[in-house]
């Protein structure tokens, strides 16, 4: 009886909200695309027979900000749980635009996430007016593994090809802010070897060690950035966060550094105080930053 309680609730409520004629509110459902319609591009001009995907969750009422979310999985999977859709329920409930990216793994092939994720940002600018959406204010947001192809997204970029015959080739790829949750970041030393492996192959060679290495292709044109990780995170250290944070303080570009007192990696499975604090603080910061409308971080 307990759990049929709250279904009839609801059919009461819904069966008199017919009978008085009022509007019933329905939940939007999610738009999913594809992004190359079964034609992707793998890097060197050559392509393959394959897609990326993005799904579109629309808050109810939209205050103009999205985020295109890349999840993790030691880029040999994809978390899209909570890493992904639920992120997307939570920007949501502060009235951002949510866009998950389910990106193809690279197996090796180092340019395939990035070229996913710079054609989902493009995806999202070129339907920004129908999707309730400001240009200027589409970000990009990653954990782990996802977080170092978010972070590569914001330290590799461009404005877009105007001459393109496709509309979306000629919005801009370059996101407005990033969030890194206990992301890797470095492909050197202190990388997570196992990330490494599957974006670089097993004996990449230094120069592509470097360009992926994001704490290095840090510039003044690099957008804003919120960083979160956990000092007990041994999958990957918080060195990777302290790396791409100083290096955004040298080149002056605005950013901040949330060090959690505990949590791991995942911290704590994506629940507790520790994730709710990096929740909590990365939409204060967006306010600060005037990136998502005073007062959103409170709802």
């Amino acid at each position: 009886m307990q759990c049929r309680a709250p279904l009839l609730l609801w059919a009461m409520t819904l069966s008199l909200a017919m009978a008085s004629g009022q509007d019933v509110p329905q939940k939007a459902v999610p738009e999913k695309l594809k992004l190359w319609n079964g034609r992707a591009p793998v890097g060197d001009g050559k392509f393959e027979e394959a897609d990326a995907r993005i799904t579109v969750h629309k808050p109810e009422k939209p205050n103009g900000t999205a985020v295109v979310i890349c999840p993790g999985g030691g880029y040999g999977g994809l978390v899209a749980g909570p890493e992904g859709h639920g992120i997307a329920a939570w920007l949501n409930r502060h009235g951002i635009t949510g866009v998950v990216l389910e990106y193809r793994l690279p197996a090796g092939r180092s340019a395939v996430p990035l070229l996913d994720a710079q054609r989902a940002i493009r995806t999202v600018r070129a339907n920004a007016k129908a999707w309730g959406i400001d240009p200027a204010k589409v970000g990009i947001m990653g954990f782990s593994a996802g977080g170092h192809l978010a972070s590569t997204a914001g330290t590799h970029f461009d404005d877009g090809d105007p001459n393109a015959d496709d509309p979306i080739g000629r919005a801009a790829c370059r996101p407005d802010f990033m969030v890194l949750v206990y992301p890797v970041i470095t492909m050197g030393e202190k990388t997570h070897g196992g990330s490494r492996t599957n974006l670089l192959g097993k004996n990449p060679d230094a120069k592509l060690i470097d360009l992926f290495s994001n704490e290095k292709q840090v510039t003044p044109k690099t957008p804003p950035a919120f960083l979160a990780h956990a000092k007990d995170d041994r999958v990957v250290v918080p060195d990777h966060s302290k790396a791409f944070y100083d290096a955004l303080q040298m080149n002056k570009v605005p950013a901040k550094y949330l060090e959690l007192a505990s949590g791991g990696h995942g911290l704590n499975g994506y629940k507790g105080p520790m994730w709710d604090a990096w929740q909590e603080q990365s939409l204060v910061w967006l306010a600060e930053q005037k990136l998502i409308p005073a007062g959103a971080e409170k709802k």
